[in-house]
């Protein structure tokens, strides 16, 4: 029965021990909206990027998972990715009623070794596989997100010091200058750092479509550079490198919407901010993993990584960063629906950005985003979060206004951050359809339609689609809002995900 997924050796077929209806599986899939047909198709689309052409599931198949029968790898897996894009959460094997082969965390999940050869060569490999499968037009498929206990545990351990690493016995003096002469120049690292910024500011301005496999092909050459002897000082500069490119990677795989991806990247990047000993750098990478949970529904998980960024780098984290990490916790807060604790994280980041001015250091890179306009955009967010938690509240939609208001002044002003910018005027739309003012919430829309043509984001374009969602649905009748909807058809069609 193999050419219709049955259940011959290695075709994904099915066991059928205890066999029962499987209701969590039958209740994710009457939301979903989709037949038993389509369903089958979108799993054996997925299973060709899999490299897995023995399967050919039809719909009596899908009826037979319904009932209980258990599919064999990678069909958990499929399902589980196909609903988690579905609903825009973490929806695991476990969740669908399914079981699965356990794989070793190493090979697929976030719990990985902590020092600082195995980083290079996890590093090294999952960059070189990136750029093989994103040719062949498959990226990420061959991973599943990790949240809840199996996320938070593993990077609580970014905090544990490790065991110093064994220096090696002196070399021969020619043997050590002639060595030298192939290591990296002070000239060499300085190059590699201001790349490094490069790439940053395309990703602001185009977004991560445009550029990512550049990032992924740079940060696999650094990563061949660690494999090389190199002096104490100057190999935690390539680690920092490496860390830094490896969470631009992740940023950018986040954008375009490839999320497993974007986390084995900001893992990773961790993992090499720790071998660096730059501890801010790892809070910065944290509070996007955060930004990543409240993307997908996991809000709990959200706070918990960004208390562990505040823990790790309260000593040591420049203000600028200390108030993003704020507002961070404040989007966590708002999305968990505690607006006590929401407010008073606003204040607190509020209050903090004010000492920047102060600080006697000049910010890293990364962190030199978080501007006022940034400050105002994140904040604002986190009172129209709280405002559709708390069932569409008028009154947290009057406190994100103002706010939204001024970040968009200062990003219309702002040539470098038009991603940023797209994203406050789509916020400022919502803002206005939460205040039911339709009219208005077009007219932020359609400039947020101008700018997302210009750049390249999946996470954009998903937003914009989402609030004209929103907006046919509630006010479908206004004209402006019909005018909005054929504008939308014509001008950001689905597409494939640029990778």
């Amino acid at each position: 029965m193999s050419g219709n997924g049955g259940s011959g050796p290695g075709d994904g077929g099915a066991t059928h021990a205890d066999k029962r209806p499987n209701e969590l599986l039958t209740s994710w899939f009457v939301r979903s909206g989709w037949s038993k047909g389509e369903l089958a198709r979108q799993v054996n689309r997925r299973a060709r990027q899999l490299g897995a052409h023995h399967i050919s599931t039809d719909t009596s198949r899908v009826r037979r998972w319904l009932d209980g029968e258990n599919p064999r790898e990678p069909i958990p897996r499929i399902l589980s990715e196909l609903f988690s894009e579905r609903f825009g959460v973490v929806v695991s094997v476990e969740d669908l009623g399914l079981r699965t082969a356990r794989q070793a965390p190493s090979a697929t999940g976030v719990d990985l070794p902590w020092t600082g050869p195995q980083t290079v060569a996890l590093l090294s490999e999952f960059s070189r596989s990136d750029l093989m499968l994103a040719r062949r037009g498959f990226l990420g498929s061959s991973l599943a997100l990790s949240a809840g206990p199996a996320l938070i545990e593993p990077m609580q351990r970014w905090l544990v010091p490790s065991p110093p690493a064994p220096r090696p016995a002196p070399e021969p003096e020619h043997t050590a200058s002639s060595r030298a002469r192939g290591r990296l120049s002070q000239a060499e690292l300085e190059l590699l750092e201001s790349t490094t910024e490069m790439f940053r500011q395309w990703d602001a301005q185009c977004g991560g479509g445009l550029r990512r496999k550049a990032v992924v092909g740079q940060l696999h050459e650094v990563t061949d550079l660690l494999q090389e002897p190199q002096p104490e000082a100057t190999a935690r500069r390539l680690f920092k490198v490496a860390a830094e490119l490896a969470e631009l990677a992740g940023w950018m795989s986040y954008d375009v919407g490839l999320q497993p991806t974007a986390q084995k990247y900001f893992v990773l990047a961790l993992h090499a901010a720790k071998e660096a000993g730059d501890r801010p750098l790892g809070s910065y990478i944290l509070s996007n993993m955060s930004r990543q949970m409240i993307h997908l529904g996991r809000p709990d998980d959200a706070l918990e990584l960004i208390h562990l960024a505040q823990y790790g780098s309260r000593d040591c984290a420049s203000p600028r960063t200390q108030s993003m990490l704020y507002a961070m916790e404040a989007r966590a807060y708002a999305n968990m629906g505690q607006p006590g604790k929401c407010k008073r994280a606003v204040r607190m980041a509020e209050d903090t950005f004010a000492d920047a001015g102060e600080w006697d250091e000049p910010d890293p890179d990364w962190i030199r985003f978080f501007s006022e306009a940034e400050l105002h955009a994140e904040n604002s967010h986190a009172f129209r979060d709280l405002a559709y938690v708390a069932g569409r509240s008028p009154t947290y939609a009057s406190l994100a206004e103002p706010r939204m208001r001024r970040a968009v002044e200062l990003f219309a002003q702002d040539t470098e951050h038009q991603r940023s910018y797209a994203l406050n005027l789509i916020g400022m739309a919502t803002v206005h359809l939460l205040q039911r003012e339709p009219e208005q919430g077009a007219v932020f829309a359609k400039d947020a339609l101008r700018i997302a043509k210009k750049i390249r984001s999946e996470r954009v374009n998903t937003r914009i689609r989402k609030t004209v969602g929103t907006a046919v649905r509630d006010f479908g009748d206004v004209a402006d809002v019909l005018d909005l909807t054929e504008r939308l058809a014509a001008e950001l069609p689905e597409t494939a995900e640029a990778v």
